[in-house]
């Protein structure tokens, strides 16, 4: 059975970092690529960064040179935020793409960037 667990969101100030971790189980030969995405009430969910495994990262334009996605292990990824803003503040949500076209999510982790 496929999870994927989110860890290491909470409430950072702006101007700091925070790092989260996606760690998958089940069937990690399949793996093609994770990544992470996060949503705000009513908007559409939005590309952080993504990384395939052979490590070719993609990034979402509003967090370019902020921040930072790398394979940790064959089953964890990694995504390193700095310079953080308010308007990250979302639900940030960890995602898994397999060989055979399936898609997972995590069920989400809440990052607040407040003073």
């Amino acid at each position: 059975q496929v999870q994927l667990v989110e860890s290491g969101g909470g409430l950072v100030q702006p101007g700091g970092s925070l790092t989260l971790s996606c760690a998958a189980s089940g069937s990690l030969f399949s793996i093609n690529s994770m990544g992470w995405y996060r949503q705000v009430p009513g908007k559409e969910r939005e590309l952080v960064a993504h990384i395939t495994r052979r490590g070719e990262a993609t990034y979402g334009d509003s967090v370019k040179g902020r921040v930072t996605i790398y394979n940790q292990s064959r089953s964890t990824v990694v995504l390193q935020m700095s310079r953080l803003k308010p308007e990250d503040t979302a639900v940030y949500y960890c995602n898994r793409n397999d060989r055979d076209s399936r898609e997972y999510w995590g069920q989400g982790t809440q990052v607040t960037v407040s003073s």
